[in-house]
């Protein structure tokens, strides 16, 4: 390292480092950063990377939806609620970061906050630290937090006043369903379970149209998905007709009555039954003055599944019920994207202190 005037000069230029917040997820990732302009950007894509055996060298990576369009047989999924579990899906997990970091053009000279599952797998989670530490980003620092408090700060206030408060925050994860309560940022009674997840959902709208149909209609898993988060509605549900072509050549039209607002209805019975025998009963015992004091305040819901019109009002309404108590429900404005927009406000704050 030289210490040149120049040199000097570009440093200075370069002071201050680019907040990067980033949430790694089995079903979508998402980046949220500040470009070259200082505009406040969002990369959101499938967690997807082609690895089809044709690919003969780096110009065939394909990763997110371009991955599921162009190599659909040969693109599968690199995160089991949330993490890389083994070293293939690993270094699968680091190709698809970094293909990510090239593809938007993140900067070195950053300062990553990036969003940690609450998932009981320490060979999992250790992987997913090792991606975005060996990964061409983060050269100022890299720190994670837990997903549930970055997913609640922007659904708690416009700056990090989530921080500050108690409240309990449930995540509806693609593959995972979360709850935590928080008091003052510290962490209590972390709860994570793969049976009530996003992806059963998907399966059983491929199940529940296929029985409604007769067996006449086979959805495949991604059209099921985009039924959920195209038509799905606890407001103010329609019935949609969609086309299929068989092999003859001739077109079948169907319409869906039920049969994707059936699987949804379930999903949510179970979600509030693993709420409320499992971590609820849990919280209470453990800590009896943090349970009370966070029933008193709004639920905070984040992940895809909030995404869905009226199924966070819908999930208060039924967790009321449970509860024998009135419960209320916030979200932000975008839950899908909710963890890397917490972690991007963490990591503007680190910029600013450190």
């Amino acid at each position: 390292m030289t210490d040149t005037a120049a040199d000097l000069d570009a440093a200075d230029a370069h002071s201050e480092p680019t907040p990067i917040g980033v949430k790694l997820g089995s079903n979508r990732t998402v980046v949220v950063y500040r470009d070259e302009d200082g505009q406040r950007e969002t990369a959101h894509t499938l967690t997807r990377l082609a690895t089809s055996a044709s690919a003969e060298s780096d110009d065939h990576t394909r990763t997110g939806e371009v991955a599921v369009q162009q190599y659909s047989d040969n693109t599968g999924t690199l995160l089991r609620s949330g993490v890389p579990r083994d070293a293939r899906r690993a270094e699968q997990t680091e190709r698809f970061f970094e293909e990510l970091c090239a593809e938007h053009d993140l900067p070195e000279d950053s300062a990553v906050v990036y969003a940690i599952p609450s998932v009981d797998d320490e060979c999992g989670l250790a992987n997913l630290n090792t991606v975005v530490e060996q990964s061409s980003i983060g050269e100022t620092l890299i720190r994670g937090y837990p997903e549930s408090l970055c997913g609640a700060i922007p659904a708690l206030g416009d700056r990090l006043e989530a921080i500050d408060q108690i409240f309990v925050a449930v995540n509806l994860g693609a593959t995972k369903l979360e709850a935590c309560a928080y008091r003052h940022g510290d962490r209590h009674t972390p709860f994570s379970t793969s049976a009530v997840t996003g992806v059963d959902v998907d399966e059983a709208i491929v199940d529940a149209v296929a029985d409604e149909t007769d067996g006449s209609v086979t959805l495949d898993r991604d059209t099921a998905r985009a039924y959920k988060e195209t038509h799905a509605d606890f407001d103010s549900y329609e019935p949609f007709s969609e086309t299929v072509e068989r092999r003859s050549g001739h077109e079948h039209e169907f319409t869906v009555e039920h049969g994707v607002m059936g699987p949804l209805d379930a999903y949510l019975d179970d979600v509030v039954e693993a709420l409320t025998t499992e971590f609820f009963s849990q919280l209470a015992n453990r800590e009896m003055k943090t349970y009370q004091l966070a029933l008193t305040r709004p639920l905070v819901v984040t992940g895809g599944m909030a995404c869905i019109p009226g199924l966070v009002d819908e999930l208060a309404a039924r967790l009321g019920d449970e509860l024998d108590r009135d419960v209320t429900a916030v979200t932000s404005n975008r839950p899908a994207v909710a963890a890397a927009e917490g972690a991007y406000r963490i990591a503007t704050r680190l910029t600013a202190t450190d």
